[in-house]
């Protein structure tokens, strides 16, 4: 799907989702002509995903200009040109320049071909990326949601989406964490088959801006 095109379940899940739950209708309501976009391209949402790994949603999007100032491109051959000094410098921790490295090896090589994805179910697809060195739940999951637009994908380990639904649903603050994420897998069994969209409408009522990997 190309960026801006409206995924071609999105209408129906809205109509759906409004007439289920009235929190999510009124966060529909509130953002008329919004939808789900994505780079359009897997291997830079896959970076952009790496990047935004456990730091705030300000410190990944200064991380990621940086990079995308060094390559423009965001290829991964653009990617291995950058000595290990040179990503460093863009925020990106030791660690994560270990990751995107590995992960841009393994476009180069075909390791990791996104042209087999189309055809290939949800756990097929996250179980492939969660093989790649620094890619666990999250990150595959934001790859299912920005590149591929799957429609039921529910990021358990979204700390901002735990904490919008929290608010939005009124659970109780003493909660722990365990116990907020259950809350949410609870929840999201009531929105199938439309989990993405849910999703992506609480993230867009804490964001000011839509995100996009």
């Amino acid at each position: 799907m190309k960026p801006g095109e409206l995924p071609p379940y999105w209408k129906n899940a809205c109509q759906d989702l409004a007439r289920r739950d009235p929190v999510l209708a009124e966060l529909i309501q509130n953002h008329p002509g919004e939808q789900l976009q994505g780079s359009g391209d897997a291997f830079r949402t896959l970076l952009n995903a790496v990047v935004g790994q456990q730091i705030s949603v300000a410190a990944a999007q200064s991380i990621w200009q940086r990079l995308r100032a060094r390559a423009p491109g965001t290829t991964p051959g653009e990617i291995l040109g950058i000595d290990p000094a040179g990503l460093r410098e863009t925020g990106l921790s030791r660690q994560k320049v270990l990751y995107v490295q590995g992960i841009a090896r393994a476009f180069l090589t075909g390791e990791i071909d996104p042209h087999r994805w189309e055809q290939m179910p949800d756990e097929a697809v996250r179980s492939q990326l969660c093989a790649l060195h620094g890619v666990g739940p999250w990150t595959a999951d934001m790859t299912l949601i920005f590149f591929l637009h799957r429609p039921n994908i529910l990021p358990l380990g979204d700390i901002g989406l735990i904490n919008g639904a929290a608010r939005l649903y009124g659970w109780d603050t003493s909660l722990s964490r365990p116990e907020q994420t259950a809350a949410l897998k609870r929840l999201g069994e009531t929105w199938h088959p439309w989990r993405t969209v849910a999703t992506w409408y609480i993230w867009r009522d804490i964001d000011a801006e839509p995100v996009i990997y």
